[in-house]
């Protein structure tokens, strides 16, 4: 029997994660696994009970929505909240982590992140993942793919 790969089976988790996204510039989902189990997942929206862009617009300052918390963070957060350790995790994420991000998933002892696409790809982020040894790793995903796959198999 064919089965997609754990890189694979995780990122389309992320790419599901996206779909709840509140943001209107750009759809990004998040992943957590450790053991190759999903510990959290997150997108990028507002706070709990605010306002959100699909809502009220995105709010911009420098180029940049600050309504939204992104879902690498939502994710990290998800897991404090309900004291889930993230040492030696890793994250399955749609896109490129922003910088800010980047020093989160890093504080927070996740050591490896694994995205689909590029975005912004800052080369400081860059420096720091690999100054704190965490593994950095493309994996293309094609969103098409998985409808594809579940039709050959006769689902």
């Amino acid at each position: 029997m064919e089965r997609i790969t754990w890189d694979q089976y995780f990122m389309a988790q992320s790419h599901l994660l996206a779909l709840r996204s509140t943001c209107t510039r750009l759809a990004v989902g998040a992943t957590i696994v450790r053991d190759k189990r999903m510990i959290a997942g997150g997108y990028n929206g507002s706070i709990a009970g605010g306002a959100h862009c699909i809502d009220e617009g995105c709010y911009v300052e420098d180029n940049h929505c600050v309504r939204t918390i992104h879902a690498e963070m939502n994710a990290i957060l998800q897991c404090a909240k309900f004291g889930v350790p993230t040492e030696g995790a890793e994250i399955y994420v749609t896109h490129f982590p922003c910088l800010q991000c980047c020093k989160a998933i890093i504080q927070s002892g996740i050591r490896a992140v694994y995205y689909a696409n590029d975005y912004k790809n800052h080369p400081f982020a860059l420096q720091l993942f690999e100054q704190a040894g965490v593994k950095v790793q493309r994996v293309p995903f094609d969103v098409e793919s998985i409808p594809t796959f579940l039709y050959k198999k006769g689902r």
